[in-house]
């Protein structure tokens, strides 16, 4: 496999790329690494390969003619990547397509980065080796390496090897142990002594499926789960972020279409269809709002069929649902029932169908912010009945949730598909 690196700095890969398995992978041929010196390429007594960019800026960019130069110098280039922080990430699935490639071209940008224009006049893929900038794109391309070459057949010496790895299968890969059996008072786990490799292969499979759970919960969306792995990850200790989530259904004050202040009334599929999802998502309540004496009244006496009355006989499941609920004249009730509960007072977000187009508005808070707060605090997620909540509500809040589907032109959802969809992109399974 031949890997060419195009760099201002070749001489950058000299050490990493020529130490341990991959030094003896390009000993024995199985890795070809050709450095590309751009500066060999560029014009002038001073071989400059960097100017100013247009339009004014902080920095210097690379030239287009030199890096064209450097790239056509190439005779098979094969699949050509640019290392940058504006890439597509690279993962271990990226790694696994690049080692069937026979020829690999890697790009490393420095200073500000490259002329765009080369982009134009090659199929370049710009690929990321992490949410962080370095300044330049070597060391990214070291890693690009070596997680290519050590999936060729030979590179390890045990081809297994990489079958069980981290990310190989969507999971971290278990913990590793070696001599001595005892060391400080810190003993090998017994099963790895047992010879019994069955329990062995179980075992592992378990310290996987927790360590990927503790660690990067993020992966377990795209793993390969089997029943007897969902099982087992059902009992184990998680951050559950939905015990800090409240949300509450605000019936007054809200808008009409015309924008005027109006009261909405309470609904029994609302109260049914919420009450479910916060009871499924293990959020901390569910508040109906409301100051109007027989809607109040209304809301009571259904909490109390399904949680006291006929409907908790006949449908212990919806009694449970409906445990989560409570109703109050307003949002300060709420906030005060969470203070009283938690010890916080909590942080208030509102969610809207529409952007906020006033000039100067802060932009909309986005699910990752709020789910950070969640780390911290509980937060009283705030819906609106009619259509949406009014100022007086939004003024209380610390933001506005992004509506559900900012960049298209139709969403108007019932508020009980938004809840639902809400608190999923919030909370998870896997918190």
């Amino acid at each position: 496999m031949n890997f060419h690196l195009v760099s201002i700095f070749p001489h950058f890969f000299e050490t990493p790329l020529h130490s341990g398995l991959m030094g003896k992978a390009v000993e024995n041929g199985l890795v070809s690494l050709d450095m590309v010196d751009v500066r060999r390429f560029a014009g002038g007594v001073h071989k400059s390969v960097d100017d100013r960019p247009f339009g004014g800026g902080p920095g210097m960019l690379l030239k287009l003619d030199p890096m064209v130069k450097a790239l056509d110098s190439i005779e098979s280039r094969g699949r050509m990547l640019m290392l940058s922080p504006r890439g597509k990430p690279f993962d271990q699935a990226m790694a696994r397509e690049l080692s069937r490639e026979d020829d690999v071209t890697l790009i490393c940008g420095r200073y500000e980065g490259i002329d765009e224009r080369l982009l134009d006049l090659y199929p370049i893929e710009l690929v990321s080796v992490g949410d962080f900038v370095l300044n330049g794109g070597e060391i990214g391309a070291v890693c690009v390496v070596e997680a290519a070459a050590r999936l060729l057949p030979g590179f390890m010496g045990h081809e297994e090897s990489g079958d069980e790895e981290s990310f190989s299968a969507g999971l971290l890969e278990y913990p590793h142990y070696t001599r001595p059996e005892e060391f400080n008072g810190l003993a090998v786990p017994e099963v790895l002594r047992s010879g019994d490799h069955g329990k062995i292969e179980q075992w592992r499979r378990e310290r996987s499926l927790t360590a990927t759970l503790e660690d990067r919960p993020d992966l377990l969306p795209g793993a390969s789960l089997t029943v007897e792995d969902i099982d087992f990850l059902r009992v184990r200790p998680r951050t559950r972020l939905g015990r800090n989530l409240y949300i509450a259904l605000c019936h007054y004050p809200v808008t009409n279409k015309f924008g005027e202040k109006v009261a909405v009334s309470v609904t029994n599929l609302d109260l049914h269809d919420m009450a479910r999802v916060a009871r499924t998502y293990g959020l901390g309540g569910f508040y109906a709002t409301t100051p109007i004496a027989d809607q109040k009244a209304l809301a009571e006496r259904l909490l109390e069929h399904w949680t006291q009355g006929a409907g908790s006989q006949a449908n212990p499941d919806r009694a449970e649902a409906f445990s989560t609920v409570k109703v109050f004249d307003d949002i300060e009730g709420a906030v005060l029932d969470i203070q009283r509960q938690t010890g916080q007072c909590p942080r208030l977000a509102a969610t809207s169908a529409r952007l906020d187009r006033g000039k100067g508005a802060d932009p909309a808070l986005t699910c990752f912010e709020v789910k950070k707060w969640l780390a911290n605090s509980p937060v009283l997620l705030i819906f609106g009945t009619g259509h949406g909540l009014a100022e007086e509500v939004l003024s209380k809040t610390d933001g506005t949730l992004r509506p559900i589907r900012y960049l298209d032109d139709y969403n108007h959802l019932s508020v009980r598909s938004a809840v639902a969809i809400t608190v999923d992109r919030l909370i998870a399974d896997e918190y």
